[in-house]
This record gives structure tokens, sequence and C-alpha cells, in this order.
């Protein structure tokens, strides 16, 4: 292939910066020249471009400027599309989530399936901890596909499709009148900083904060 550029997108101040940045270093390793942008209109003509934790609709214009356009989703597509799998699939009690990486299409999440793997929990990992499995294996999938891309072939996806919506503050809401250990996933996916866990009293509203001792 005459042009090696490879981009990783990420728009946002997402948590997965540090592991994108790492990314971009394991695959400079392989011969290839990668480049971390943060909008996609930065994004350059080339080979693959890896978009990760993007929160903006990618135009069908920067699409274009790549081969191939992917997707890491954290679900057993065609179920689970959509906002925040893993976290929604911990709240379920789930221990090993699917992670896919997929084709971006302008449909989301619909695109063709080039991997498929698993993260694999022990059910007592807190959100900074789960969220560490989720970048290593992001990174994992998306190296592997470099590697291995001439023996790859995409499938379509088949089954019913589902969609989760997107979290809010609001989701982190405990209720009251519930134990912790009924609640206890739910304190898994909050996030101290961003989304922290609060609950309510006579019309106050209270914070409250969760790690591991």
């Amino acid at each position: 292939m005459n042009n090696k550029l490879i981009t990783i997108l990420v728009d946002n101040d997402s948590w997965i910066l540090g592991y994108a940045e790492e990314l971009v270093d394991k695959i400079q390793l392989l011969g290839f020249h990668a480049k971390l942008v943060r909008d996609q209109e930065q994004v350059e003509p080339g080979w693959v471009n890896f978009m990760l934790g993007c929160v903006k609709i990618v135009s069908l214009d920067v699409l274009r400027r790549n081969k191939h356009n992917l997707v890491v989703h954290e679900s057993n597509l065609p179920k689970g599309k959509g906002f925040a799998p893993m976290s929604w699939q911990i709240l379920q009690g789930n221990t090993e989530i699917p992670i896919c990486l997929l084709e971006a299409e302008q449909q989301v999440d619909s695109g063709k399936i080039w991997l498929r793997d698993i993260i694999e929990l022990n059910g007592t990992e807190l959100c900074d901890e789960w969220r560490n499995l989720q970048g290593v294996k992001t990174i994992e999938i998306c190296f592997k596909f470099l590697v291995e891309y001439e023996n790859l072939t995409p499938c379509q996806q088949v089954g019913e499709e589902s969609f989760y919506r997107r979290r809010g503050s609001s989701d982190s809401e405990l209720d009251i009148n519930k134990s912790i250990k009924e609640q206890f996933n739910l304190l898994k996916i909050t996030d101290n900083n961003d989304y922290p866990a609060f609950f309510e009293i006579n019309g106050i509203r209270y914070k409250l904060g969760i790690s591991k001792l």
C-alpha cells in the first residue's frame, strides 16, 4: 500500500486519550506513520482512521478520506448498539463484555465487523479499573487489525438489533430505600469526578464517592 498513514481520531476530552496516544506509539513500531488528531477536519487521506470514543457524527467527506474507518464497540453487535455499552452491561451484572472492531457507517454501529473479542471482568472493578481493561483491549484489537489485515475478512452483522440510550448524570442516583449491595453494580459504573453517585433526602442532594481501600 502506498499511503501508510494511520489516523487516530478522538474528538473530545475522553479518558481514552491516553490509550490512543499509546496506540500511536505501537503503530509507529510497525513502520506506519500514525497521527493522533482531535477534530475530524484534521483527518488526512490515508489507509486507516481509527475513531475512538468519538461523540460527534463524522461526515461522509471525512469517511471518504481513508480506505477504512474503524470503530471499537463493546457489545455483541447487532445487540447493544448506541451509547455506553460497557456501563450498561456492567449494570446488568455481566462479567464477559464482547468487544467489536467494525467499519464506521453513517448509520450508527451498523458496519461490517472485522474482529471480535471479550473483556473479562472479575466483578469487583470500579470505573477506573474497568476502563483500563477496556483501553488495553482497544489497543489490542486495533493493533491486531493492522498485523493480521491480509488474513481478515469482515462479516455483516446478523440478528436482531437493540440499542442502549445515552447515560446522563441523573442515571447515577442511588435509591435510599435499597441496600448498597443491591446497587453495587451502579456504584461500579459511576465516575467520582464527572458522574458521581448521589442520593437525595428531604430535598437535599448528597454526593457519594467510591474507591477501594
